[in-house]
């Protein structure tokens, strides 16, 4: 099944591979991770945040972490964020809560920030807008595909900004 998410990659010459899990699996990362074999981690969370100012921000994390919420509004650099709406996210996307692929639909100056952490991981599996169908993909070409600034978004232990 080629997907625009997949012509996105191709035209950029990013290598990455596909996998299907049964549409009836239930939602969320741990379950998707779960049908492929892999960490919950390993599995990206594509959150749709709106800013007091009218902007709406994607966030990756991993399937198993949340937002420090602090972290979020100073990488924002607003204190007054919250997350989008499910009609929010489908009309900002074009695809419904649960398997929003984290690049292609951007527009220009939208801005993405990807955990520092899933740096860390030697692939990871992001959705392609299709429930059932998952693409796996190196995290630097992720950065690279959604033009993500890279911030530390999880570990309170540490700051924002990657050293």
């Amino acid at each position: 099944m080629q997907l625009p998410v997949h012509d996105y990659l191709d035209a950029l010459g990013i290598p990455y591979t596909t996998g299907s899990f049964p549409p009836t699996t239930a939602k969320g990362a741990a379950e998707v991770a779960k049908a492929f074999g892999y960490a919950p981690r390993q599995m990206v969370k594509t959150l749709i945040f709106e800013v007091n100012t009218g902007e709406k921000v994607l966030v990756m994390v991993g399937g198993d972490q949340n937002v420090i919420s602090g972290h979020l509004k100073k990488a924002i650099g607003s204190r007054n964020i919250k997350l989008a709406s499910p009609q929010t996210v489908q009309e900002i996307t074009g695809y419904a809560i649960g398997s929003i692929p984290p690049f292609h639909w951007q527009p220009s100056q939208f801005r993405t920030f990807i955990d520092a952490a899933l740096l860390h991981e030697d692939i990871l599996g992001v959705g392609t807008g299709t429930w059932g169908q998952e693409i796996f993909i190196a995290p630097a070409h992720v950065v690279q595909a959604s033009h993500a600034i890279i911030m530390n978004l999880t570990d309170a232990s540490r700051p924002v900004l990657p050293s």
